[in-house]
């Protein structure tokens, strides 16, 4: 970092990550490989915030219709969120590294409420900060959440960790002759509908200038590599 800072990260986790692809519930093998990971990352000097989604458990726009108000059923989502959160912190403090979650709503005394000021604060002091329970308002993905915290604690790079190793012109697991991207700008993903993300969170990150890296979760170094700016890895997402 220029300033002499270590890197800030913000990364991006579907719930699949405590899982298994395809998987439900919360897998203790998956908890534990996923917790060990993130701590790793701690380890090696940058300051890790994190949002994990809660499709493992439930999600809430499907679960929408009939008697299901959108909002109820959102507010269903978020909760999965904060179960996750509060069990993968609980998992990363397990290896070693001190974990903090917070949440924009009351959880009891499970959460700290969520604060942009705090938060950092909590990340200059060496934790992992998990960030649960989405925007707080219905109506909004995590992949949101994500870009607006990213913005929120100052990130220099959003990173979405996820079951591919980067962003393709199509699905490539149905259709072979898909083409994988070494980088594009934000305007390419809106423009070209790429759905790596939904457009309010990439409009964030180019508003607020804001990195994405798009990369596979279980590929061997893949998520450390993006850490050291190897460009050869993942999907690079910014302005040009």
């Amino acid at each position: 970092m220029s300033d002499g800072r270590p890197p800030r990260v913000l990364l991006k986790l579907g719930g699949e990550a405590l899982s298994g692809e395809g998987g439900a519930g919360i897998i203790r093998d998956d908890l534990a490989r996923t917790a060990d990971l993130i701590a790793r990352l701690r380890d090696k000097g940058a300051e890790i915030a994190l949002v994990i989604g809660g499709g493992n458990l439930l999600r809430g726009a499907e679960l929408a219709g009939g008697d299901l108000e959108r909002t109820t059923a959102d507010g269903m989502g978020m909760l999965a969120t904060v179960i996750n959160a509060l069990a993968l912190a609980d998992a990363i403090q397990a290896c070693g590294t001190r974990a903090r979650v917070m949440s924009p709503f009351t959880v009891g005394g499970y959460t700290e409420p969520f604060s942009a000021r705090v938060a950092r604060r909590h990340l200059e002091d060496g934790h992992v900060v998990l960030l649960s329970g989405g925007t707080g308002n219905p109506f909004f993905t995590t992949d949101t959440t994500a870009a607006l915290r990213a913005a929120e604690v100052g990130a220099d790079l959003l990173i979405k960790a996820t079951k591919v190793d980067g962003v393709y012109s199509a699905d490539p697991r149905t259709n072979p002759d898909a083409e994988r991207f070494a980088s594009l700008t934000y305007r390419d993903v809106i423009e070209r509908n790429l759905g790596v993300m939904d457009i309010t969170a990439i409009t964030l990150c180019m508003e607020n200038d804001i990195p994405v890296v798009v990369c596979d979760l279980w590929q061997p170094g893949a998520v450390q590599s993006v850490l050291t700016g190897d460009r050869a890895t993942g999907t690079w997402i910014g302005s040009a």
